[in-house]
């Protein structure tokens, strides 16, 4: 080969590496058809509750560290919630009374966060309220929000990423009745079926690898479904309910199935749409949730898979492993399939916010690791809401790298992107957006209640290595005519 055909090669290699989204360096991973799917799939234990006599359900949880066994011959340090690796799902329903009383056996400070949740915000469990170790901390709250998927995790400050990426998560679910009134599978581990998906890499010696990684982190090479490798589930009705969860700390997934039929979306982050939309796939970003019916036949088998992953932008920025594909869970059918139920033609009327009742606009630009060219202070309150109010938030991604974009306490609704209306799949309750580069996004969301001067909620992107380094700010809703408090930098438990 001539020199100058060898340097024609490599440019051409090299090209094609980065419009595939991926370093010279760095090939795409890619699991597809090589995961033995030999294991069942773990479900999560619903955490148990006691109810006191004034209908007060108090859930206990311990944030402990622990050793894991994912793979055969080795053991892993991880971090979980009652027990060394995720946590039980939490179960209630829209008007109950809840206290969880967390208690942190770590050797390290650590919050939990109840992220989608509406609630007040000295129970959010953002990271101006840290739990030493060998501390306790009690919120509670009543449930007021429609029947959703939501999450629980960790958000020190600084620390979020490396606390998540230990294993720190939980699934949090509200029932309500409208919801229970629909004919959708409800029988939890059995046809409506926790997806909490994680992405690790594992070192020589069987530990996580935290080195490495670009702009947005390191990336695994290795899915981790509830904590399983290679899993599979053995499904015994013609419809199963999974309610997916990105809990990795930066990629982005685009689930579909290997044989291309068609999924049923039936809600996103804060609850059902008003109808189903058949879809190939649904992509997440971190912290997004949505559920999705699959249809099965008796005896087949199907695999959910992720690739095709869009990040937006011309193709070229190498962030997120765009081009990595996995293999994710594989679904056995029984010879003989129970009746789950109907997929509905429509499930739960949306209420639409509308922007001529909005009394204010923010305008918020993500760019580097700040917003409004600012990293987090804790002292600072960058944003002052008042209680009542509907509000529209403008928010931009200034950068060729995408970015995602999270609001504590609320949901809210996509008004336009890029101008344009919101595609099906996010028409629905959001609390967490993928920002692709260089492109808008405007949002509406309204401010109901819990008007607290002194304690603030978080606006953050949610990829975690960028909340971690700064790209999050405060805001705090009061009562017309308050002023905010000065919030004290060292935080606390706050109720």
């Amino acid at each position: 080969m001539s020199r100058t055909t060898a340097i024609l090669v490599i440019t051409l290699t090299a090209l094609a590496a980065l419009l595939s989204g991926c370093s010279a360096n760095t090939p795409p991973v890619d699991t597809v058809g090589t995961v033995a799917f030999a294991t069942p799939l773990k479900i999560p234990p619903i955490a148990e509750s006691v109810t006191d006599a004034t209908g007060r359900r108090t859930v206990d949880l311990t944030a402990e560290e622990g050793e894991s066994r994912f793979t055969t011959g080795t053991t892993t340090e991880t971090a979980g919630f009652d027990g060394p690796y995720l946590g039980p799902t939490i179960v209630a329903d829209r008007g109950d009374h809840v206290r969880i009383r967390v208690h942190n056996a770590l050797d390290e400070p650590t919050t939990v966060h109840w992220h989608g949740m509406h609630l007040p915000a000295k129970a959010d469990g953002g990271p101006h309220q840290p739990i030493d170790p060998g501390d306790d901390w009690a919120p509670e709250w009543t449930v007021d929000q429609p029947a959703g998927t939501l999450w629980y995790h960790p958000h020190p400050h600084g620390e979020t990423a490396h606390q998540v990426g230990r294993g720190m998560a939980g699934m949090f679910i509200v029932r309500e009745e409208a919801e229970a009134a629909l004919p959708l599978p409800r029988e939890y581990g059995v046809d409506d079926v926790p997806v909490i998906v994680q992405d690790v890499r594992f070192d020589d010696d069987g530990g996580f690898a935290t080195d490495g990684g670009d702009y947005v982190g390191p990336l695994g090479d290795t899915l981790l479904v509830n904590g399983t490798v290679g899993p599979r589930f053995e499904a015994t009705t013609d419809v199963v309910r999974l309610r997916l969860l990105n809990a990795s700390p930066a990629r982005v997934y685009r689930f579909a199935l290997d044989d291309g039929r068609d999924l049923a979306l039936v809600a996103t982050d804060g609850g059902l749409l008003d109808a189903p939309f058949a879809t190939r796939s649904v992509q997440l970003s971190p912290g997004e949730r949505a559920e999705v019916l699959v249809r099965l036949a008796a005896g087949e088998t199907v695999r959910m898979q992720s690739h095709g992953v869009d990040l937006g932008g011309d193709g070229s920025n190498g962030s997120n492993g765009a081009a990595d594909r996995f293999d994710v869970l594989e679904l056995v059918a029984s010879d003989t399939l129970r009746t789950a139920g109907t997929v509905p033609a429509t499930l739960v009327p949306v209420q639409r916010l509308d922007d001529l009742d909005a009394t204010a606009e923010r305008r918020f630009v993500l760019d580097g690791k700040q917003i409004n060219q600012q990293k987090m202070d804790p002292s600072r309150i960058d944003e002052v809401v008042t209680v009542g109010s509907t509000e529209v938030w403008n928010v931009r991604n200034n950068m060729a790298q995408p970015h995602s974009f999270h609001v504590h306490d609320v949901q809210f609704q996509m008004l336009t992107v890029e101008g344009a209306p919101p595609p099906p799949e996010l028409a629905g309750w959001k609390d967490t957006i993928l920002l692709r580069p260089n492109s808008d996004y405007r949002l509406i969301m309204r401010f109901d209640d819990y008007a607290d001067p002194e304690i603030p909620y978080m606006y953050h992107c949610h990829l975690l290595v960028h909340e971690d380094e700064g790209m999050m700010g405060q805001f705090v809703v009061v009562e017309s005519g308050d002023e905010p408090a000065v919030p004290d930098r060292h935080g606390g438990h706050g109720g």
